[in-house]
């Protein structure tokens, strides 16, 4: 069953924000909490153009900030952020449309500062099909509680389960 986050907002970066190449950028959202969301994927496309630049994998959600160095990345005036579930195809996000400079343009106004203690992913070139993210994250606790059987109070791994599976279904088979 899919479901959408009922507050999931990015707010770096900002509408009509200049970013420059050969420098670091800060995104940063916020989001609901209880809504089942651990770690999501970021993308960034072009209005214009069509491809994705897969930034990153498995971003934990609760970090609420990152830092995107943009190395050789087309300038343009039509780039947005998406963050999203790519393995179900869940979208929980999108950004504002901002602009990407050459690296020896100057902003016309300062964009938000690079946030210190938080990843710095670099992206470069252009949108590329068969190129990886950028950087993946380790995996995440996804908050589902395993079984926890009352009569040990262990933890009653998969392989158990599956094999009193089978001697259940031996033994309803034998007894019909």
């Amino acid at each position: 069953l899919l479901h959408a986050a009922s507050y999931f907002v990015i707010n770096e970066p900002q509408s009509k924000e200049q970013w420059v190449n050969n420098a670091a950028h800060l995104v940063s959202w916020q989001k609901g909490v209880l809504d089942g969301i651990y770690g999501f994927d970021v993308e960034m496309a072009r209005m214009s153009q069509d491809g994705l630049t897969l930034v990153a994998r498995n971003v934990p959600a609760t970090q609420g900030k990152l830092n995107l160095m943009l190395q050789d990345v087309p300038p343009g005036d039509d780039y947005f952020l998406i963050f999203i579930n790519s393995t179900l195809g869940v979208l929980h996000a999108t950004s504002q449309m901002f602009s990407v400079l050459a690296a020896s343009s100057t902003p016309t106004a300062t964009p938000a500062s690079p946030a210190g203690g938080v990843p710095t992913v670099t992206v470069s070139g252009g949108p590329n099909p068969t190129q990886l993210f950028a950087t993946t994250f380790p995996a995440i606790a996804n908050g589902a509680l395993g079984f926890v059987s009352p009569l040990l109070g262990l933890h009653v791994n998969a392989m158990l389960l599956t094999a009193l599976g089978l001697l259940f279904g031996a033994a309803w088979t034998v007894g019909c």
